[in-house]
């Protein structure tokens, strides 16, 4: 159970949330095979409010920034309205992926050019995906 004895989500879900939309993105853009090849080395993320059980939300992912060898990613979950309570951001963050073609050798590589190009396609502030999770919270 990800909740505590309150109903509150534990602040883990709002990444497996960023992840989703993340994973929408990358489907939008025709690029396969993108999480087994980009580990996140950094994370951050601010809590606002917090998410209870049962509730709808939406999250928002945008690509910042794509490096040579990485890509950094913004995030938003937003708590939808439900009973006389208004819509709110419970949480905003950024993370960064590599791309780490070859586990075993490590270390980073270019990002292949294809997928620079699908990506390249949106602009550097565009690669907006939004993912509401119908059920995921309840």
């Amino acid at each position: 159970m990800d909740t505590d004895a309150a109903g509150i989500y534990h602040n883990t879900t709002v990444v497996r949330f960023a992840e989703a939309a993340e994973a929408a993105l990358m489907r939008e853009h025709g690029i396969p095979g993108f999480f087994p090849v980009a580990p996140r080395v950094r994370y951050e993320a601010e809590f606002e409010t917090p998410l209870r059980f049962g509730e709808e939300v939406e999250t928002r992912v945008e690509l910042v920034r794509l490096g040579r060898s990485s890509i950094t990613f913004g995030f938003e979950v937003w708590r939808e309205a439900r009973d006389g309570r208004p819509r709110r951001r419970a949480a905003r963050g950024s993370y960064v992926t590599v791309h780490v073609p070859d586990k075993e050798a490590g270390g980073s590589a270019p990002w292949p050019a294809a997928w620079r190009a699908a990506l390249g396609a949106t602009g550097v502030s565009g690669g907006i995906a939004e993912v509401s999770p119908k059920g995921a919270m309840g």
